[in-house]
Formats: C-alpha cells, sequence, structure tokens
C-alpha cells in the first residue's frame, strides 16, 4: 500500500464526515432560499406534494453530490502535496 493511500484513508474519513456535516448546511440554506421556508418537506409529510418532495430530495442529492467531490478532490490534491503520489494509484 503506498503512503498516498495510507495517508489518505483515516484523513479521506475525517474529512468525509465535515463534508457531510457542510452538505447539510449548506442544503439548508439552499432550501431557504429556493423553497422559502425553514426545512425541507421530509417524504413522509402528508401536508406536501409528490414535486415538492422530490424536488427537495434532487437539490439535496445535488448539494450533497457537489460537496463530496469538492472534498474528496480536495483531499486527493493535498495527499499529493504532502506525498507526491496521488491517492488511489492515479497519476
Amino acid at each position: 500500500m503506498s503512503v498516498g493511500r495510507l495517508v489518505h484513508k483515516p484523513v479521506g474519513m475525517l474529512v468525509g464526515a465535515l463534508g457531510g456535516v457542510l452538505a447539510g448546511q449548506a442544503f439548508k440554506q439552499v432550501w431557504k432560499l429556493v423553497g422559502r421556508e425553514e426545512d425541507a418537506p421530509s417524504a413522509t409529510d402528508e401536508e406536501r406534494g409528490w414535486r415538492e418532495v422530490l424536488a427537495a430530495a434532487a437539490l439535496q442529492g445535488a448539494v450533497f453530490a457537489l460537496v463530496k467531490a469538492a472534498v474528496d478532490r480536495s483531499g486527493a490534491v493535498a495527499v499529493r502535496r504532502v506525498t507526491g503520489h496521488w491517492p488511489g494509484g492515479g497519476h
């Protein structure tokens, strides 16, 4: 196992957890702007329609995917700076 992978695994787990928290906060802010209310609808909220529930879920998924990609990429770049190797065997 390469040094980059050894360094990246524990750091990646910690940064990934932080990324999840950041993504949750980012989604809340985006939903406040888009949905014009404090909380996004729950899938089981009987008072909300399909369109609103599915739109909120799609937006949440997009925000989480964007944050995850940014966090993963930043972590890989940092590992390469520190070790000289790209984690995961890439170039």
